[in-house]
């Protein structure tokens, strides 16, 4: 039962609500900006932030629970637009998934955590305990900016309580929990921060992290002399595929990389 519990990412998903409503809890509590706001009648800005941090929660919870975009079976539909975009001579022939023997579409590959294929593979994320791909990307990518607005204004609420002592010892002891809480939310905002970023760059070339970091194992990127992603239609045009393009965020042939 407690392997199930793990491998169905109960702990994990517990864990970070739980933590984000420990912190919540300290901010309000203490002698910060909120609790001075609350005691002035002043309600905006804490009920503001209490939204904005159940949004961010909200958000985590439908890209955790959201399907990725698994390959359930072969019926692939080629429409012959991201073949086109790859040359002749590199584009591989389509093979079946050595594990759940499913033809993989382009740009899909087999995740091992969650013994699924999945269309347009980004990564499994350990903190979702979910794979990101074709489907929930685009929301993965909002709920980083979310939770770093979150973060940040909570880091600035946690610096506005910190109290003044007569010595570094009664200092430490009288915000011993707010210090604990901003070692929390810097380390946190640093981790959503470079990784918002990393995912604005990639997809504003069209790429995903599996792609990045492992081209020289992908078939269809591999023997290219061109750096540059194959699916790469400029700036615009794909910012435009990946925040507001119904349906698959590439179209999908059936020609798959190599795992």
């Amino acid at each position: 039962m407690v392997q199930n519990m793990f491998r169905s990412g109960f702990l994990v998903r517990a864990s970070h609500t739980l933590l984000t409503w420990v912190i919540t809890l300290m901010l309000f509590l203490h002698d910060t900006d909120l609790r001075r706001c609350e005691e002035r009648g002043e309600l905006l800005l804490p009920v503001l932030f209490f939204l904005l941090v159940m949004l961010s929660v909200l958000f985590y919870f439908a890209v955790s629970l959201m399907d990725p975009g698994f390959v359930l079976c072969d019926s692939i539909k080629a429409s012959g637009e991201e073949e086109s975009l790859i040359p002749q001579s590199s584009t591989p022939r389509p093979r079946r998934c050595g594990y759940c023997l499913l033809q993989q579409p382009m740009r899909a590959k087999h995740c091992q955590t969650c013994q699924r294929c999945v269309r347009r593979f980004d990564h499994h994320c350990p903190w979702m305990e979910n794979c990101v791909g074709e489907r929930n990307h685009r929301w993965f990518l909002v709920y980083l900016l979310v939770q770093l607005l979150a973060l940040l204004w909570a880091l600035h609420i946690a610096l506005s309580g910190l109290a003044p002592a007569a010595s570094w010892d009664l200092w430490l002891r009288a915000n011993c929990f707010l210090l604990a809480a901003l070692a929390v939310l810097a380390v946190f905002s640093a981790v959503v921060l470079l990784l918002l970023g990393i995912h604005l760059y990639l997809a504003s070339v069209n790429c995903t992290t599996w792609e990045f970091v492992s081209r020289h194992r992908v078939s269809y990127l591999k023997n290219r002399g061109d750096e540059r992603s194959p699916f790469d239609r400029g700036l615009l045009c794909n910012l435009w595929d990946f925040f507001c393009a119904c349906g698959p965020a590439a179209r999908e042939g059936a020609v798959p990389n190599s795992v």
